[in-house]
């Protein structure tokens, strides 16, 4: 097996601390950017907050001084709940750049290496809110803004040998998730009525599918979005 350098951006916990344990345990390199630090981090950890552009320009350069990435996993994300008719426009507006700003500039700090190594993967989070669920229209908007970035990207990047690929997690048992979604809420019954499997994803779930995507093995797969969400994408009644 071929040792990699993959960047993974929200990092510290969730989906990408899972996935950086994964890359870990496969003997890859995870390079993590995130807000909070930790020791214990299978990898190296760099604290940033994402949000904030400048800072994260000046520590995509550092990294990229001093590693040669095969790839990124966008996996960052900021929420913001409202239906329609109650959305501030500035939430709006933050929700977009947060969620949007930090995925452009991972891939664009990053590409010239995997264009001359003639290989990389690019893999974006998106959500199955893209489908459509209620109180979602800001979050659903950036996270479908994701999934269009991919198509785009995928054929731009072909011919680079660079495969760019996007993970829908359905409801996933993260800190993100319970922040929105206490245990035993309505809110979470909601969600649970929407999964044929009737439970919520575990972040280790959602990294092996990221891992994959990640892989030799996954060279032919490009443009995609693979929902990874219990069937919740196949036919339920939204609510």
């Amino acid at each position: 097996m071929i040792k990699r350098t993959f960047l993974v951006t929200g990092a510290s916990k969730g989906i990408g601390r899972a996935l950086c344990e994964r890359l870990s345990a496969l003997g890859h390199n995870a390079v993590g950017l995130a807000r909070s630090s930790d020791p214990t981090f299978p990898g190296t950890l760099v604290s940033v907050d994402l949000a904030d552009r400048h800072a994260t320009d000046e520590a995509l350069r550092d990294l990229t001084s001093r590693y040669s990435f095969d790839g990124v996993v966008n996996n960052v994300g900021f929420v913001r709940l409202n239906p329609i008719g109650e959305i501030a426009i500035d939430e709006m507006d933050e929700s977009f750049r947060r969620n949007l700003v930090p995925a452009v500039q991972a891939v664009q700090a990053i590409l010239p290496t995997m264009k001359d190594k003639g290989w990389g993967r690019i893999v974006n989070l998106s959500s199955l809110v893209i489908v459509g669920v209620q109180g979602r229209t800001i979050y659903g908007g950036a996270k479908a803004a994701i999934a269009s970035f991919t198509r785009t990207w995928a054929i731009e990047l072909a011919e680079y040998g660079i495969t760019v690929n996007t993970v829908a997690p359905g409801p996933t048992e993260t800190e993100m998730f319970r922040q929105n979604t206490p245990a035993g809420s309505e809110a979470e019954r909601r969600f649970l009525s929407l999964v044929p499997v009737k439970r919520l994803g575990k972040p280790s779930e959602l990294a092996a599918s990221i891992a994959f995507l990640l892989s030799e093995e996954a060279g032919f797969i490009t443009g995609q979005t693979l929902f990874v969400d219990g069937g919740a994408s196949i036919g339920k009644a939204y609510i």
